[in-house]
């Protein structure tokens, strides 16, 4: 009777540590939403900064959401359509809205259009991503990942509100053309890199630290420079990488049509 017992409240505290450990995910998740309503408030009331901070916020509790599903062993089907939900309303409503009070607001019309396929693009995006991920090899993104395309939007108003500080028309150009890119590589095919396949093992650990270090500290040194930085260089990453693997065996042909055959010696 003992040990029946003492096997019954073993059973009933591994179920609740298993519940402990789905709820983990979901509180993070719960956080992304939190900072992408936050967002769309702050916008409402023309704090486009806080706006912008609290999306880069909203990124961090997206990758803690991740990352935690994936230690503790929880994924569920409920969790990847939590996430999804909260990544539209933190990482498509909240930076489209920003993209239109904050810049495109004066082109009437044409703006909201601009707007809406920002939005629609990354709703796009996360629907295929979803349909695809049990396909999905993990060491490659199909398309500019939707969080990825608000850190650019974000680090924009940052860096634009510390440095920058672009006059209205430039700014309505600058963001209209960087909207229409963003949405463009959201659903494209071009292959982004996950950097999962990154191994923390041997000498490379301490290469992986050392680079973590300098990053750290460019970014603490320069945050609003930097940020953008980082956000419009991996957004440019995918169409740099096709165009040289496209352009790499181009040239190689063409540098084998150069080579002289050898001369053949006549008997005249």
């Amino acid at each position: 009777m003992k040990t029946a017992g003492f096997r019954s409240s073993f059973g009933k505290e591994g179920k609740r540590r298993k519940a402990a450990m789905h709820l983990i995910p979901n509180l993070f998740t719960t956080g992304n939403l939190f900072c992408g309503v936050f967002a769309i408030l702050a916008v409402f009331n023309a704090n486009y900064m806080e706006a912008a901070i609290a999306i880069l916020v909203a990124m961090i509790f997206d990758v803690l959401d991740g990352k935690s599903a994936r230690l503790t062993n929880s994924t569920s089907q409920f969790g990847l359509e939590y996430d999804s939900l909260s990544d539209v309303v933190s990482f498509g409503v909240a930076p489209g809205l920003l993209i239109y009070s904050w810049a495109l607001s004066g082109q009437g019309t044409f703006g909201v259009a601009v707007m809406f396929a920002y939005v629609a693009m990354g709703a796009v995006r996360l629907a295929r991503f979803n349909s695809t991920v049990t396909q999905s090899d993990g060491k490659y993104f199909t398309g500019l990942a939707i969080p990825a395309a608000a850190g650019v939007v974000a680090s924009l108003v940052v860096f634009d509100h510390n440095l920058l500080r672009m006059a209205g028309d430039v700014r309505a150009i600058v963001v209209l053309i960087m909207t229409l890119a963003l949405s463009f590589l959201m659903v494209s095919t071009i292959k982004y890199r996950s950097f999962k396949e990154l191994k923390f093992k041997g000498h490379r650990q301490i290469t992986y630290l050392v680079w973590g270090i300098l990053t750290l500290m460019m970014v603490a040194a320069w945050p609003a420079v930097m940020l953008f930085v980082i956000f419009a260089g991996y957004a440019l990453m995918g169409p740099v990488e096709k165009v040289f693997w496209l352009a790499a065996p181009a040239a190689g042909k063409k540098g084998l049509g150069k080579v002289e055959s050898p001369p053949v010696e006549s008997n005249s």
